[in-house]
């Protein structure tokens, strides 16, 4: 197990940032093996907007996070948020010019960087190209096109779309922390990769992330992601709401929903009070918690409306679409008293809270598997998914189990064909190069921007 590398996700949120480091342990399963946590100012709804104190609060993370587990660390992959990030569906085919050889997943890359050609609005790129399903010759449905015969190969893609400044801005505070970063991924895609089981998938599920300042949504179906969404707020607007309601402090708001809040008012009787300490001389006020949970309650039923929004417009209604295993809720927002029964409620959807300990070895810390830190445990258990395929390519050995760890699907802009079982070694090196050609594409984009 001498590839048995760690790597390190870093989540760079709203309220805080979480640099995690993990390792693959001899059963397949994650160990985290050390854990930095630091407030994060200078992010503003996902987007960076302070690159002075996002770089601080990046180095107060990675310096924790050496301490807790003794190792330096070197690269990072960052997840990426925010109200920018847009998904579309498009589809696109080549024609192969020799259809008596059979389909190689060089041909399917070759679809996939078509894909990375679209033009998109000035100031878009391109972060994630994710394969549907496949057409070969007209014939439909097909999940696996390789080692089929076909002159035209078409596909349905799920693209994901960010504003270059804003990754470029993260980019660049990752950097001046001094730390490499190696890939970016999407926030929802993370945290889905740690909180959802296969079957949840398969099913239909919509993954939804409360975050400090956004919301995240990804919804699966058969196996395959369908749609991924942004909405531009999430716990923050309830403290926000909290402290102009009560007229409080802000670190008072935060407590108070933390410690006594829940989303349905129905729970609390009328004479449950919280004495508040006034500012400096002043009296302390009192706050009945009744009032507490209405003002949280109109927030999060505004914050699960236009989630069930999204889900509606991906088409849930329809039979076929059907999200069979309803709503898994994550992120630091899914820690709300009655949220579950809320969430229930409003959409009529079975609906779970995630906790981020599906791919986690046995002894984890029970800390580390609170839904606050989804995303940074699917930042790492993606890195280590991709780490793992590159070490295979490295061997030049043609172990299929590993790289398709069945179905556990690292989504990475380098990995457009990671659904697809390598054939040869030879199209594994190919993969390989791609790899790198994009990695360093990345780079000197980065560099570029300095």
């Amino acid at each position: 197990m001498e590839h048995n590398e760690i790597a390190v996700g870093l989540d760079i949120g709203t309220t805080k940032i979480v640099a995690m480091i993990g390792r693959k342990n001899e059963y397949g399963k994650m160990e985290i093996i050390g854990i930095g946590k630091s407030k994060s100012l200078g992010v503003h709804r996902g987007v960076v907007n302070n690159i002075t104190q996002t770089i601080q609060s990046i180095q107060q993370a990675i310096q924790e996070a050496e301490a807790d587990s003794g190792l330096k660390i070197e690269e990072v992959v960052v997840g990426i948020a925010g109200q920018h990030i847009r998904s579309l569906q498009h589809s696109d085919y080549i024609t192969r010019p020799n259809p008596d050889e059979v389909i190689d997943s060089d041909d399917i890359y070759t679809l996939c960087n078509q894909v990375h050609k679209l033009v998109m609005l000035p100031g878009e790129e391109i972060i994630h190209v994710l394969p549907q399903e496949f057409k070969v010759d007209g014939q439909a449905e097909i999940k696996e096109p390789i080692g089929m015969y076909g002159g035209r190969l078409e596909a349905n893609f799920h693209v994901v779309v960010g504003q270059v400044s804003s990754i470029r801005n993260i980019g660049r505070c990752v950097k001046s922390a001094g730390l490499e970063l190696s890939a970016v991924t999407l926030e929802p895609l993370a945290s889905a990769n740690a909180v959802l089981s296969q079957e949840e998938k398969e099913a239909g599920v919509a993954l939804i992330d409360i975050g400090g300042g956004t919301t995240d949504l990804a919804i699966f179906k058969d196996g395959i992601i369908r749609h991924t969404a942004v909405i531009p707020f999430g716990g923050n607007v309830i403290t926000e709401d909290i402290k102009e309601g009560c007229s409080i402090i802000e670190k008072q708001a935060e407590l108070l929903k933390i410690k006594f809040g829940s989303a349905w008012p129905g729970e609390n009787k009328d004479n449950e009070i919280v004495s508040i300490p006034g500012l400096r001389g002043r009296e302390p006020k009192e706050i009945t918690l009744k009032n507490l949970s209405k003002i949280i309650h109109a927030r999060v039923v505004e914050i699960i409306e236009q989630v069930y929004l999204e889900i509606k417009n991906y088409g849930h209604e329809e039979q076929k679409k059907k999200l069979i295993a309803g709503m898994v809720i994550t992120g630091g927002g899914a820690q709300l008293k009655h949220l579950k029964q809320l969430a229930e409620y409003i959409t009529g959807m079975d609906t779970r809270i995630g906790y981020p300990n599906e791919h986690l070895a046995g002894d984890s810390d029970t800390e580390t598997t609170s839904p606050l830190y989804a995303t940074a445990v699917g930042l790492v258990l993606n890195s280590l998914e991709q780490k793992n395929a590159k070490f295979q390519n490295q061997a030049g050995t043609v172990e299929q189990e590993v790289i398709v760890e069945e179905g556990t699907h690292s989504f990475h802009t380098e990995d457009e064909n990671e659904e697809d079982e390598p054939t040869s070694t030879k199209s594994k090196a190919a993969k390989k190069s791609v790899f790198d050609k994009w990695a360093e594409k990345f780079k000197d984009f980065l560099d570029n921007a300095e």
